[in-house]
């Protein structure tokens, strides 16, 4: 579950999918390639996950508002989960390819 909706809409418009012009049409950023785009969302995901280690040693030291904490441990098992299902259909479709005849 994503913690706040309009995040979750953020990050998809980042991806260049959908259009925030007036056409609502779907557009691709230009100049952005796959490797660049995996690089900025694996950076993004590590930021998020720091974020979620240092708030728990926050809240460990006392420092730290419980929802803080609570928001931030969310967001970053979140992002776990989804960077696991996104490792584990990228080995399923290698393994697809690997299986294809020659």
């Amino acid at each position: 579950m994503v913690a706040r909706i309009g995040d979750a809409i953020a990050a998809y418009a980042k991806t260049g999918q959908i259009d925030s012009g007036p056409s609502g049409g779907s557009a691709v950023a230009p100049g952005k390639d796959f490797a660049s785009f995996l690089r900025d969302s694996v950076q993004e995901a590590h930021e998020v996950m720091k974020g979620g280690e240092q708030m728990s040693m926050k809240a460990i030291t006392g420092k730290a508002d419980l929802n803080d904490v609570i928001v931030a441990v969310n967001d970053a098992e979140v992002t776990l989960q989804t960077v696991v299902g996104l490792r584990d259909r990228m080995v399923q479709a290698y393994q697809e390819i690997l299986r294809m005849p020659i």
